[in-house]
Protein backbone atom coordinates (compact mmCIF):
# COMPACT_ATOMS: atom_id res chain seq x y z
CA UNK A 1 0.00 0.00 0.00
CA UNK A 2 1.00 3.40 -0.69
CA UNK A 3 -1.33 4.95 2.33
CA UNK A 4 -3.89 3.62 4.42
CA UNK A 5 -6.85 6.01 4.44
CA UNK A 6 -9.90 3.67 4.54
CA UNK A 7 -10.95 0.24 4.69
CA UNK A 8 -12.72 0.56 1.55
CA UNK A 9 -9.68 2.42 -0.38
CA UNK A 10 -7.60 -0.83 0.98
CA UNK A 11 -9.87 -3.16 -0.37
CA UNK A 12 -10.17 -7.00 1.60
CA UNK A 13 -6.93 -8.67 0.14
CA UNK A 14 -4.94 -5.73 1.98
CA UNK A 15 -7.35 -5.99 4.98
CA UNK A 16 -6.53 -9.86 5.00
CA UNK A 17 -2.81 -9.15 4.71
CA UNK A 18 -2.48 -6.72 7.65
CA UNK A 19 -4.69 -8.79 9.94
CA UNK A 20 -2.28 -11.58 9.15
CA UNK A 21 0.76 -9.19 9.59
CA UNK A 22 -0.71 -8.75 13.04
CA UNK A 23 -0.41 -11.94 14.22
CA UNK A 24 3.55 -11.84 13.96
CA UNK A 25 3.56 -8.38 15.35
CA UNK A 26 1.54 -9.47 18.50
CA UNK A 27 3.73 -12.19 18.67
CA UNK A 28 6.65 -9.51 18.67
CA UNK A 29 4.72 -7.55 21.42
CA UNK A 30 4.89 -10.91 23.79
CA UNK A 31 9.04 -11.39 23.54
CA UNK A 32 10.47 -10.74 26.35
CA UNK A 33 12.27 -7.44 24.82
CA UNK A 34 8.72 -6.72 22.46
CA UNK A 35 11.03 -4.82 19.55
CA UNK A 36 12.85 -5.43 16.23
CA UNK A 37 14.64 -3.30 14.14
CA UNK A 38 12.55 -3.63 11.14
CA UNK A 39 11.65 -0.05 10.83
CA UNK A 40 15.02 1.55 11.85
CA UNK A 41 15.87 4.65 9.57
CA UNK A 42 12.37 5.74 9.17
CA UNK A 43 10.61 8.74 11.11
CA UNK A 44 6.63 8.69 11.53
CA UNK A 45 5.27 11.89 12.60
CA UNK A 46 1.66 11.61 14.12
CA UNK A 47 0.10 15.00 13.86
CA UNK A 48 -3.05 15.31 15.65
CA UNK A 49 -5.48 17.97 15.27
CA UNK A 50 -7.79 16.37 17.89
CA UNK A 51 -7.44 15.26 21.48
CA UNK A 52 -6.32 11.41 22.01
CA UNK A 53 -5.36 8.84 24.46
CA UNK A 54 -5.25 5.47 23.10
CA UNK A 55 -4.62 6.17 19.30
CA UNK A 56 -1.91 8.74 19.49
CA UNK A 57 -0.15 6.33 21.85
CA UNK A 58 -0.62 3.39 20.17
CA UNK A 59 1.47 4.59 17.10
CA UNK A 60 4.13 5.64 19.12
CA UNK A 61 4.12 2.60 20.55
CA UNK A 62 4.18 1.16 17.53
CA UNK A 63 6.66 2.93 15.79
CA UNK A 64 8.82 2.54 18.67
CA UNK A 65 8.77 -1.62 18.50
CA UNK A 66 9.51 -1.45 14.66
CA UNK A 67 12.76 0.82 15.88
CA UNK A 68 11.61 3.86 13.67
CA UNK A 69 12.35 7.50 14.92
CA UNK A 70 9.15 9.33 15.86
CA UNK A 71 7.94 12.91 15.88
CA UNK A 72 4.65 14.20 17.55
CA UNK A 73 3.26 17.61 16.40
CA UNK A 74 1.74 19.77 18.71
CA UNK A 75 -1.04 21.83 17.39
CA UNK A 76 -1.19 24.19 20.38
CA UNK A 77 2.37 24.90 20.02
CA UNK A 78 2.66 25.33 16.67
CA UNK A 79 3.01 27.76 14.26
CA UNK A 80 -0.33 27.07 12.83
CA UNK A 81 -1.27 29.53 15.88
CA UNK A 82 0.68 32.30 13.82
CA UNK A 83 -1.33 31.80 11.05
CA UNK A 84 0.34 29.34 8.78
CA UNK A 85 -1.63 27.16 6.57
CA UNK A 86 -1.71 23.48 6.86
CA UNK A 87 -0.04 22.76 3.47
CA UNK A 88 3.21 25.23 4.60
CA UNK A 89 2.99 23.19 7.99
CA UNK A 90 3.12 19.46 6.58
CA UNK A 91 5.82 20.60 3.50
CA UNK A 92 7.91 22.01 6.61
CA UNK A 93 7.69 19.06 8.54
CA UNK A 94 7.94 16.75 5.78
CA UNK A 95 11.51 18.54 4.21
CA UNK A 96 12.63 17.08 7.85
CA UNK A 97 13.08 13.38 6.37
CA UNK A 98 9.56 12.34 7.09
CA UNK A 99 8.26 8.75 5.69
CA UNK A 100 5.13 8.61 7.33
CA UNK A 101 2.32 11.08 8.76
CA UNK A 102 -0.45 10.14 11.14
CA UNK A 103 -3.32 12.33 10.84
CA UNK A 104 -6.31 13.09 12.91
CA UNK A 105 -7.96 15.84 11.78
CA UNK A 106 -11.85 17.26 12.61
CA UNK A 107 -12.45 17.69 8.78
CA UNK A 108 -13.40 14.80 6.55
CA UNK A 109 -10.96 14.26 3.56
CA UNK A 110 -8.22 15.76 5.28
CA UNK A 111 -5.68 12.73 4.98
CA UNK A 112 -6.65 12.88 1.16
CA UNK A 113 -5.64 16.65 1.12
CA UNK A 114 -2.23 15.98 3.00
CA UNK A 115 -1.13 13.26 0.74
CA UNK A 116 -1.13 15.75 -2.66
CA UNK A 117 1.72 17.85 -0.84
CA UNK A 118 3.75 15.26 0.35
CA UNK A 119 5.38 12.01 -0.72
CA UNK A 120 4.94 10.64 2.84
CA UNK A 121 2.66 7.77 3.27
CA UNK A 122 -0.16 8.74 4.97
CA UNK A 123 -1.76 6.92 7.44
CA UNK A 124 -5.74 8.17 8.78
CA UNK A 125 -6.21 8.27 12.81
CA UNK A 126 -9.80 9.32 12.42
CA UNK A 127 -11.10 12.36 10.02
CA UNK A 128 -14.26 13.99 11.05
CA UNK A 129 -17.36 11.60 10.95
CA UNK A 130 -15.81 9.41 8.03
CA UNK A 131 -13.12 6.70 8.92
CA UNK A 132 -11.09 5.42 11.45
CA UNK A 133 -9.73 2.58 9.72
CA UNK A 134 -6.97 1.37 12.09
CA UNK A 135 -9.59 1.28 14.90
CA UNK A 136 -11.70 -1.52 12.35
CA UNK A 137 -9.01 -2.98 11.64
CA UNK A 138 -7.91 -3.51 15.29
CA UNK A 139 -11.69 -4.70 16.27
CA UNK A 140 -11.57 -7.20 13.59
CA UNK A 141 -8.48 -8.52 14.85
CA UNK A 142 -9.62 -9.02 18.66
CA UNK A 143 -13.17 -11.02 17.11
CA UNK A 144 -10.79 -12.98 14.61
CA UNK A 145 -8.60 -13.74 17.56
CA UNK A 146 -11.52 -14.46 19.90
CA UNK A 147 -13.32 -16.58 17.98
CA UNK A 148 -10.57 -18.16 15.96
CA UNK A 149 -12.09 -16.89 12.88
CA UNK A 150 -8.77 -16.40 10.33
CA UNK A 151 -10.68 -16.85 7.45
CA UNK A 152 -13.54 -14.71 7.81
CA UNK A 153 -16.89 -13.60 9.63
CA UNK A 154 -20.04 -15.50 8.33
CA UNK A 155 -22.65 -16.24 9.89
CA UNK A 156 -21.46 -14.11 13.17
CA UNK A 157 -24.40 -11.49 14.60
CA UNK A 158 -22.37 -8.14 15.22
CA UNK A 159 -24.38 -5.64 16.59
CA UNK A 160 -23.59 -1.71 16.90
CA UNK A 161 -25.35 0.33 19.58
CA UNK A 162 -25.03 4.41 19.68
CA UNK A 163 -24.67 7.61 18.37
CA UNK A 164 -23.57 5.48 14.66
CA UNK A 165 -24.70 9.39 13.06
CA UNK A 166 -21.82 11.20 14.51
CA UNK A 167 -19.19 7.46 14.83
CA UNK A 168 -16.25 7.20 11.78
CA UNK A 169 -15.11 3.88 14.13
CA UNK A 170 -18.97 2.68 13.30
CA UNK A 171 -18.66 3.82 9.70
CA UNK A 172 -15.08 2.16 9.10
CA UNK A 173 -16.30 -1.16 11.29
CA UNK A 174 -19.22 -1.87 9.16
CA UNK A 175 -17.23 -1.57 5.71
CA UNK A 176 -14.67 -3.84 7.71
CA UNK A 177 -17.00 -6.75 9.83
CA UNK A 178 -18.96 -6.81 6.04
CA UNK A 179 -16.37 -6.77 4.31
CA UNK A 180 -15.66 -10.41 6.07
CA UNK A 181 -19.05 -11.35 5.83
CA UNK A 182 -20.38 -10.67 8.89
CA UNK A 183 -24.07 -9.52 9.51
CA UNK A 184 -24.04 -6.10 10.67
CA UNK A 185 -26.93 -4.63 12.94
CA UNK A 186 -27.45 -0.61 13.70
CA UNK A 187 -28.99 -0.41 17.04
CA UNK A 188 -29.95 3.33 17.92
CA UNK A 189 -32.78 6.38 18.21
CA UNK A 190 -33.39 6.95 14.60
CA UNK A 191 -32.09 10.72 15.14
CA UNK A 192 -28.13 8.95 15.96
CA UNK A 193 -28.96 7.02 12.64
CA UNK A 194 -26.94 8.53 9.31
CA UNK A 195 -29.12 9.36 6.85
CA UNK A 196 -26.94 7.14 4.39
CA UNK A 197 -28.44 3.49 5.75
CA UNK A 198 -30.08 2.64 2.88
CA UNK A 199 -26.58 2.61 0.78
CA UNK A 200 -25.25 0.40 3.90
CA UNK A 201 -24.61 -3.23 4.35
CA UNK A 202 -26.87 -3.40 7.41
CA UNK A 203 -30.04 -3.97 9.02
CA UNK A 204 -31.45 -1.53 11.29
CA UNK A 205 -33.66 -1.25 14.31
CA UNK A 206 -34.22 0.75 17.15
CA UNK A 207 -34.73 -2.20 19.46
CA UNK A 208 -31.64 -3.80 21.15
CA UNK A 209 -34.07 -5.85 23.26
CA UNK A 210 -34.97 -7.69 20.47
CA UNK A 211 -31.31 -8.44 18.96
CA UNK A 212 -29.37 -8.78 21.99
CA UNK A 213 -29.73 -12.72 22.88
CA UNK A 214 -28.80 -13.68 19.18
CA UNK A 215 -25.39 -11.61 19.00
CA UNK A 216 -21.59 -13.19 18.44
CA UNK A 217 -20.89 -9.10 19.76
CA UNK A 218 -22.05 -5.98 21.10
CA UNK A 219 -19.90 -2.90 20.09
CA UNK A 220 -21.13 -0.15 22.30
CA UNK A 221 -20.69 3.44 21.16
CA UNK A 222 -20.27 6.33 23.22
CA UNK A 223 -22.00 9.64 22.29
CA UNK A 224 -19.88 11.80 20.41
CA UNK A 225 -21.51 15.05 22.38
CA UNK A 226 -18.49 17.31 21.23
CA UNK A 227 -19.58 16.26 17.74
CA UNK A 228 -23.11 17.74 18.17
CA UNK A 229 -24.78 20.73 17.50
CA UNK A 230 -28.60 20.15 18.70
CA UNK A 231 -30.21 17.82 21.67
CA UNK A 232 -30.75 14.63 19.52
CA UNK A 233 -31.93 12.35 22.53
CA UNK A 234 -34.61 13.72 25.58
CA UNK A 235 -32.56 12.27 28.30
CA UNK A 236 -29.15 10.20 29.19
CA UNK A 237 -31.46 8.34 31.60
CA UNK A 238 -34.03 7.08 28.89
CA UNK A 239 -31.09 6.35 26.48
CA UNK A 240 -29.30 4.07 29.13
CA UNK A 241 -32.89 2.78 29.40
CA UNK A 242 -33.44 1.98 25.84
CA UNK A 243 -29.60 1.44 24.53
CA UNK A 244 -27.34 0.84 27.07
CA UNK A 245 -25.60 -2.22 28.36
CA UNK A 246 -27.43 -2.55 32.02
CA UNK A 247 -27.59 -5.12 35.01
CA UNK A 248 -30.66 -5.81 33.04
CA UNK A 249 -29.27 -6.90 30.03
CA UNK A 250 -26.34 -9.10 30.81
CA UNK A 251 -27.74 -11.93 31.82
CA UNK A 252 -29.64 -11.90 28.43
CA UNK A 253 -26.17 -11.98 26.06
CA UNK A 254 -24.97 -15.13 25.18
CA UNK A 255 -22.11 -17.20 27.26
CA UNK A 256 -19.85 -16.59 23.88
CA UNK A 257 -20.66 -12.80 23.22
CA UNK A 258 -18.18 -10.24 23.05
CA UNK A 259 -18.61 -6.95 24.25
CA UNK A 260 -16.62 -4.04 23.05
CA UNK A 261 -16.11 -0.23 22.76
CA UNK A 262 -13.47 1.87 20.87
CA UNK A 263 -13.19 4.06 23.80
CA UNK A 264 -13.41 6.40 26.11
CA UNK A 265 -16.11 4.92 27.96
CA UNK A 266 -18.71 7.21 29.23
CA UNK A 267 -19.80 4.83 31.95
CA UNK A 268 -23.63 5.15 33.12
CA UNK A 269 -24.76 6.15 29.62
CA UNK A 270 -23.81 3.22 27.29
CA UNK A 271 -22.41 0.84 29.27
CA UNK A 272 -23.98 1.03 32.74
CA UNK A 273 -22.34 -2.02 34.67
CA UNK A 274 -18.15 -2.38 35.59
CA UNK A 275 -17.02 -3.89 32.08
CA UNK A 276 -13.82 -5.90 34.05
CA UNK A 277 -17.00 -8.39 35.41
CA UNK A 278 -18.39 -9.27 32.03
CA UNK A 279 -16.61 -12.77 31.06
CA UNK A 280 -16.84 -11.58 27.57
CA UNK A 281 -15.61 -8.25 28.13
CA UNK A 282 -12.09 -7.89 25.51
CA UNK A 283 -12.02 -3.76 25.80
CA UNK A 284 -9.02 -3.89 27.53
CA UNK A 285 -7.81 -6.59 24.61
CA UNK A 286 -8.71 -3.98 22.17
CA UNK A 287 -6.14 -1.58 23.06
CA UNK A 288 -3.56 -4.04 23.53
CA UNK A 289 -4.13 -5.23 19.82
CA UNK A 290 -4.18 -1.90 18.65
CA UNK A 291 -0.53 -2.02 19.20
CA UNK A 292 -0.10 -4.92 16.93
CA UNK A 293 -2.26 -3.74 14.30
CA UNK A 294 -0.85 -0.13 13.87
CA UNK A 295 2.78 -2.19 13.91
CA UNK A 296 1.53 -4.56 10.77
CA UNK A 297 0.36 -0.72 9.03
CA UNK A 298 3.37 0.97 9.91
CA UNK A 299 5.66 -2.25 8.77
CA UNK A 300 3.31 -2.81 5.73
CA UNK A 301 3.63 0.61 4.61
CA UNK A 302 7.32 1.47 5.20
CA UNK A 303 9.13 -1.90 5.55
CA UNK A 304 11.19 -4.71 3.37
CA UNK A 305 8.56 -6.88 3.26
CA UNK A 306 10.55 -9.28 5.16
CA UNK A 307 10.49 -9.32 9.00
CA UNK A 308 13.96 -9.64 10.89
CA UNK A 309 14.73 -11.26 14.24
CA UNK A 310 14.19 -9.69 17.83
CA UNK A 311 17.16 -6.84 17.97
CA UNK A 312 19.55 -7.93 20.59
Amino acid sequence: MQHFRSIDEAGPDAVRRLLDLADHMAEVNRRPNPKVPALRGKTVCNVFFEDSTRTRLSFETAAKRLSADTMNFAVSSSSLNKGESLRDTIETIAAMGVDAFVIRHKSTGTPWQIAQWTNAAIVNAGDGWHAHPTQALLDCYTIRTAFNRPDGFDGLRIAIVGDVKHSRVARSDIEAFAMLGADVTLVAPKTLLPPETDGMPVTVTTDLDAVLPDLDVLYLLRMQTERMTEALVPDLREYTTRFGLTPERVPRLADHALVMHPGPMNRGVEIAVDPAELPGSVITQQVTNGIAVRMAVLFDLLGSGTLPEASS
